[in-house]
């Protein structure tokens, strides 16, 4: 029996069948290292979080391979993710964050960032949440300077939190009033 010709039916689904082949393996590599990439970009999208028997919320997180601690959480219900900064007075929300999840800018006011004097809008969050550890009517302000979707959670939240980092993890505590 002789192999189909170049042109015969056979050969033509062969071609297609490897050529799918092809795509196949190309596509799950590239959701492989999408999925890889966002994960060390953030790898807090799941951290553990617990509520102690003495009322303690507590939550650790990892250092992405920058070195920063980003963590998914919640503004007012809304899924934002949160750049630790405690060098950031307030909680500094990209206008474009705050568009999507619906904040009204208030009074405008002039603050000093890393990059000089910006003009930001104060604004009130009904709830912030990271994880176990919720803080209610946060003064927070809108930067429409700010490029990204990262939230600074700033010191007006982190200073009702214990912070104790080891190595690459960072325990964040809140005890009960």
């Amino acid at each position: 029996m002789s192999a189909p010709s170049p042109a015969s039916p056979t050969h033509h689904i062969g071609r297609v069948m490897t050529f799918a082949a092809w795509i196949l393996v190309l596509g799950l590599l590239s959701l492989f290292f999408t999925r890889w990439d966002d994960q060390q970009e953030n790898p807090n999208r799941d951290y553990s979080s617990r509520v102690a028997d003495n009322g303690v919320r507590e939550i650790n997180l990892l250092r992405n391979r920058y070195g920063h601690y980003l963590a998914s959480g919640k503004i007012n219900g809304h899924d934002v993710v949160f750049l630790l900064d405690t060098g950031a007075t307030s909680v500094s929300i990209p206008a474009a964050v705050a568009r999507r999840i619906g904040l009204q800018a208030g009074a405008p006011q002039t603050v000093s960032t890393a990059n000089g004097s910006v003009t930001v809008y104060s604004t009130r969050l009904d709830r912030l949440q990271l994880g176990a550890i919720t803080q209610r009517q946060v003064q927070a302000h809108i930067n429409p300077h700010m490029n990204g979707d990262e939230v600074l959670l700033g010191m007006t939240v982190l200073k009702h939190l214990e912070l104790v980092q080891r190595g690459d993890h960072l325990t964040l505590r809140q005890y009960p009033k």
